[in-house]
């Protein structure tokens, strides 16, 4: 390996522990000032460290991006699937796995219910973005922009007295939905049916994902409906960390 990538590395490995200033580098460096600023300007140029307002370096958003993928390329399904599993034990109910798949939200994972009653729902099939509680909480995760853009394309077939049927509605239940970190689908997508979902985060902190416990109505209420909250967070937390997800503070809902 080249003397100036294993300089680099040992940059960021430095970086790692804390921001610091050339100086500081250069002065723990067994190579000249010179030789550690110009590594520093590669590195910076390269999006692997950065400058703050102190002129401290950092470690950039570059590796981050790297670190994530990293834990992608792991299988998201293979992650969640043994948390996913003890959520529906823990349940009875019937958990979903959802993400994006270009434009779309698409159920990655379903494990059924222990109850006869059967969810339309099957892996590969979408979910229906102005519906489904997993479609909430990805859109609610897009920057504003975003969420305004695929809301004004969406076709909001009416598939309840309850479906979202237009744009300025739907932005609203994702403000919600962004303000306390979990969805409903208060029977939105089919009469008997209603669901609740939570975000399930990389290393980044982006949403790449929700995991959902879908009930029959006749099984519970809306009020029982809420009570599965704390074991669905509870899973989506663990998957998150599974990720890499560091959280910062507590989390509303």
């Amino acid at each position: 390996m080249s003397q100036s990538l294993l300089r680099a590395l040992d940059l960021l490995d430095e970086l790692a522990a804390g921001p610091a200033s050339l100086e500081q580098l250069a002065s723990r460096a067994t190579v000249h000032k010179t030789t550690i600023m110009r590594l520093l300007h590669d590195l910076e140029e390269k999006r692997f460290v950065v400058r703050d307002d102190e002129q401290r370096y950092r470690l950039g958003r570059k590796l981050f991006e790297l670190s994530s993928l990293a834990l992608e390329q792991r299988g998201l399904r293979a992650v969640a699937h043994p948390h996913l599993v003890r959520l529906n034990e823990a349940t009875g109910h019937t958990v979903h796995l959802a993400a994006f798949e270009g434009p779309d939200v698409t159920y990655i994972e379903k494990l059924e219910s222990r109850h006869p009653v059967r969810m339309y729902s099957r892996i590969g099939l979408t979910a229906a973005l102005h519906a489904a509680a997993v479609a909430k909480v990805l859109l609610a995760d897009l920057p504003h922009e975003r969420r305004a853009s695929i809301a004004a394309g969406i076709d909001y077939t009416r598939f309840t007295d309850r479906t979202i049927t237009e744009p300025s509605t739907l932005l609203a239940e994702l403000d919600r939905v962004a303000a306390q970190g979990w969805a409903l689908d208060a029977s939105e997508h089919e009469e008997f049916v209603h669901c609740i979902a939570a975000p399930i985060h990389d290393a980044s902190g982006r949403v790449v994902a929700a995991a959902s416990c879908s009930v029959p109505v006749v099984l519970l209420d809306p009020a029982g409906l809420l009570g599965l909250l704390p074991d669905l967070v509870a899973c989506t937390d663990a998957i998150s960390d599974d990720l890499g997800w560091v959280r910062s503070g507590s989390r509303a809902g």
